[in-house]
């Protein structure tokens, strides 16, 4: 978050990275010879940046993370080096052997956040394991995770010993609350509130 981050082309993965890192909150700069269709609704990103020209080597200069992502294999192995000489990390598509990190597929839900990773073997692999963790984490899973932290901010202002909130939550995890979000069950989730917790904790007031 607040972190200058550098994507070198504006392909189709070019423009994910470009894309991902703005949603985490980074403040992305990207450069490119030629701007692709896929890259042309960049400039109406929030923190993302364009310069449409070809890559310098001073363009890594003052960036937390650096991704290499033309269609040039030399050109990526250029960027890299020229990062790796001012101790910045670099990724380079397709080249999970010459990156310093790799990126794992993600799935977010709110707070939820599921990583899937193949240790760069098969990005196909991943993508496909994280469309199934797509379809089963909803946006339920969110809505449950900003009705759990709602619930811990209000026992921890009424004085409740932390100690205690290990059993609470676990029974809150064990009732299927998400199903019942996803069913739009609110009158029973406020009897698993109850059964939990008593009556002065109800679901419209830990979830708006």
């Amino acid at each position: 978050r607040n972190r200058a981050c550098l994507v070198v082309g504006s392909g189709s993965v070019g423009t994910r990275k470009a894309v991902s890192l703005a949603g985490c909150g980074a403040r992305v700069r990207v450069v490119t010879a030629d701007l692709s269709s896929s890259g042309k609704g960049l400039g109406a990103c929030e923190n993302i940046s364009i310069e449409v020209r070809p890559y310098e080597p001073d363009d890594v200069c003052g960036m937390h993370l650096v991704f290499a992502a033309t269609d040039s294999r030399e050109l990526n192995l250029k960027i890299k080096k020229d990062a790796e000489a001012l101790n910045i990390l670099c990724n380079i598509a397709d080249s999970p052997d010459s990156s310093d990190f790799i990126v794992p597929a993600s799935v977010s839900r709110g707070d939820l956040v599921i990583a899937v990773s193949t240790s760069g073997s098969s990005p196909a692999l991943a993508r496909a394991v994280r469309q199934e963790l797509e379809n089963r984490f909803g946006q339920e899973y969110a809505v449950f995770l900003t009705m759990m932290g709602n619930l811990r901010k209000r026992l921890l202002a009424s004085g409740h010993a932390p100690d205690e909130h290990r059993e609470i939550f676990r029974a809150m995890v064990e009732e299927d609350i998400p199903d019942l979000i996803r069913a739009g069950n609110e009158t029973q989730i406020n009897r698993v509130l109850e059964k939990i917790l008593g009556t002065e904790f109800r679901y419209k007031d830990l979830v708006f």
